[in-house]
């Protein structure tokens, strides 16, 4: 019973840590913000931090992880709603664009930006983690589909990355203007999407 309760109290102090941690790293940027501010917020001390996050770094992969389930799970509860492939991906497409081009979203994907110029593997784990993933269940949707016999132009891992182009270069134009550029708007999106359908031949 004590192990639990240590355990439970542990996690709880942890997501403090990451919650205000990604608060901070969001209203004035990664390099501005210090451990002790983030300890000052969430309670704790220095030792923890490094305990459960090893540095700061470690603690900015612990925020950026927290993201990457968000397009998964978008892409199973479309799935399970059971609708035509076209509806499926249209409803798909329209939760996707809205995570990816939330200002937190952006903001991660900017920080992600400027520390990819030192550090690549840190850029390539992000992307690892939050698009690819996120693609790879869209490419498990389209094969579960074609062993279905449903009829595709494409093999899944192809029509996942063009299914994937409809928000990725949005959401690096956006990253990098700092929001300056102009946001697509609901109806491009669903021209976009129609397009992607008929070239995959899934039009419905």
């Amino acid at each position: 019973m004590e192990i639990t309760s240590d355990t439970l109290r542990i996690d709880r102090r942890r997501a403090a840590i990451v919650r205000e941690a990604r608060q901070l790293f969001l209203e004035q940027g990664y390099d501005r913000t210090t451990l002790a501010e983030i300890v000052a917020r969430a309670g704790g001390s220095l030792a923890t931090i490094y305990k459960l996050f090893g540095n700061k770094d470690g603690l900015l992969e612990a925020v950026i992880v927290e993201t990457a389930p968000l397009g998964e799970a978008l892409v199973r509860d479309a799935e399970a709603k059971r609708l035509s492939p076209a509806d499926t991906l249209r409803l798909i497409a329209e939760g996707l664009y809205q995570h990816f081009m939330a200002p937190e979203v952006i903001a991660l994907v900017r920080i992600v930006i400027a520390r990819s110029i030192n550090e690549p593997l840190f850029a390539r784990q992000f992307f690892d983690r939050t698009a690819y993933r996120t693609r790879d269940a869209i490419a498990a949707l389209f094969a579960r589909w074609d062993v279905e016999g449903v009829s595709m132009q494409g093999a899944p891992d192809f029509l996942a990355d063009m299914f994937m182009g409809l928000f990725v270069r949005d959401l690096q134009t956006q990253a990098i203007s700092h929001g300056s550029a102009n946001s697509m708007l609901p109806e491009q999106l669903r021209e976009r999407t129609d397009f992607f359908l008929k070239g995959a031949g899934l039009s419905a």
